[in-house]
């Protein structure tokens, strides 16, 4: 199951603090917009998200249909698919991507521990 691209994103509580701390360990600011209290950031091929007052836990990001440098790619499994195989294999879906529908979409599930996984699909 090729679930996309990962990525943390994680709930802070100062966006300018979490900013500073992570660009101190190598990370440059690679989207968002820190007006709107989100920023993705990047080293090398590792993506954090931090996001103030967005969300109550950090959660695991994946995005189907993109690489690490939020890049198209060619050929990948649309999120309604694979929201059709976790359910297959008896995941329960907490938020459903519309199945009816094509492109943008997302899904969430838990994992054992009450972990947050995010499915965003952005194309």
């Amino acid at each position: 199951m090729n679930l996309g691209t990962f990525s943390i994103s994680l709930n802070v509580k100062d966006i300018n603090k979490s900013k500073s701390f992570y660009e101190n360990l190598g990370f440059q600011v690679f989207g968002g917009n820190i007006a709107q209290n989100w920023l993705i950031m990047k080293n090398e091929s590792c993506v954090i998200g931090i996001f103030q007052g967005m969300f109550e836990k950090n959660i695991l990001t994946f995005n189907p249909g993109w690489n690490e440098n939020a890049e198209n790619l060619e050929s990948f499994t649309d999120i309604r698919e694979l929201q059709k195989q976790l359910k297959a294999k008896g995941i329960k879906i907490l938020s459903e991507a519309d199945e009816s529908s094509e492109g943008p979409a997302h899904l969430t599930i838990e994992d054992p521990d009450g972990n947050s996984i995010l499915l965003d699909q952005h194309r």
